[in-house]
């Protein structure tokens, strides 16, 4: 397998809106050389000192080792079609296929059925901003950051995804971009993104329009503070890019809308009838302990830089760092792992290192 940058091909981007394009700057910020094309940013690309193309074809002939598919989930059958007509034009040319889709079980469907299944591994960066476009993107937004990469078994006649392309993806992320990684199914992702991103944009949207349909709403606004803004943040996303995520996702975020509506049903049931609401307010507590107050903002992962010559580890993961060889029934045993709470924070020949 070879090396990302330096010692291996370039990483190509495309689509370069806030998570394109902060993914492209923290590459090229990590030293690691990439191609780029976007239809709308490519002036502002440009003008930021990234190597822009004009389609996917003129990103082919730099033949990247890695290509990440950061266009807006509904592009993607679009642009994963792009790119099979590019490699088919490009002989020789093996690279892995990934993403940045906050869904991904529809991304994969995209991908096998542009005949690029072969080649692909899931990924979402879980980072963001309310704000969209290039101009919003930076280089901080994705160094060490949590990532959720994703795998698939191998099934009947079916080809499960190749350890080598998963190392590859790995070794992006714990490497120069400074980050860890949960090994999951596509199916767990989707079911985890509904609960800590999906829903809570829904719920942010749902109380912006509460506001803004009410008699009260200029009062309303004009005594809002701190509460309200941490509630609304993410409800002023772009409405189509949130839209679509949560219809993406619809399996896993409409079971979960019921759960919230029947909660919300029985308190103001509750509240009329002046019975106890301690059950609605004190069920949270078990994840209150786990997260705890955070004093400033989180950090996770090693950052670029942290891990010695040649690593791709930092040079303090300590005793407790478990391995996993990419051997044998390795996505069983490595999902299993991830789905208990352990990240991928590196790889050394062959071997995912988890903490």
């Amino acid at each position: 397998m070879s090396g990302i940058g330096a010692h291996g091909g370039p990483v190509g981007v495309v689509g370069l809106g806030l998570i394109g394009g902060s993914l492209a700057k923290a590459l090229q910020a990590a030293g690691v050389p990439v191609v780029a094309t976007d239809p709308v940013s490519t002036e502002e690309a440009r003008a930021a000192g990234l190597s822009v193309v004009d389609d996917v074809a003129g990103l082919a002939l730099h033949r990247p080792e890695i290509v990440v598919l950061a266009a807006p989930l509904r592009a993607m059958r679009t642009v994963a079609g792009e790119l099979a007509e590019a490699l088919a034009g490009e002989p020789g040319w093996d690279p892995t296929v990934t993403d940045v889709g906050s869904v991904k079980t529809p991304v994969r469907e995209a991908v096998a059925d542009a005949g690029l299944a072969g080649r692909y591994v899931g990924a979402h960066p879980m980072s963001g901003t309310e704000r969209s476009g290039f101009a919003a993107s930076s280089a901080e937004l994705m160094q060490g950051i949590p990532w959720a990469v994703t795998c698939a078994a191998a099934e009947a006649g079916v080809a499960g995804t190749d350890p080598g392309r998963l190392e590859r993806v790995l070794r992006l992320v714990t490497g120069p971009l400074g980050g860890t990684a949960a090994v999951l199914t596509d199916e767990l992702h989707d079911e985890a993104a509904a609960l800590v991103s999906h829903v809570p944009h829904v719920l942010a949207n749902q109380l912006l329009g509460a506001v803004s349909g009410a008699p009260v709403r200029d009062l309303a606004l004009g005594l809002a503070a701190g509460s309200f803004r941490d509630g609304t943040r993410v409800g002023f996303t772009d409405p189509r890019r949130t839209e679509a995520m949560v219809t993406e996702n619809a399996a896993w975020v409409a079971p979960v809308l019921r759960l919230a509506a029947r909660d919300l049903e029985r308190l103001a049931d509750d509240l009329d009838s002046n019975a106890p609401t301690h059950w609605f307010f004190d069920r949270p507590d078990a994840v209150r302990e786990l997260i705890g107050r955070p004093a400033g903002p989180r950090v996770t992962g090693l950052r670029p830089g942290d891990g010695a010559e040649g690593s791709d580890v930092g040079p303090d993961v300590g005793a407790d760092v478990e391995v996993v060889p990419l051997t044998g029934d390795w996505p069983a045993e490595l999902v299993g792992r991830c789905a208990a709470g352990a990240v991928v924070i590196g790889f050394e020949n062959g071997t995912a290192l988890l903490r």
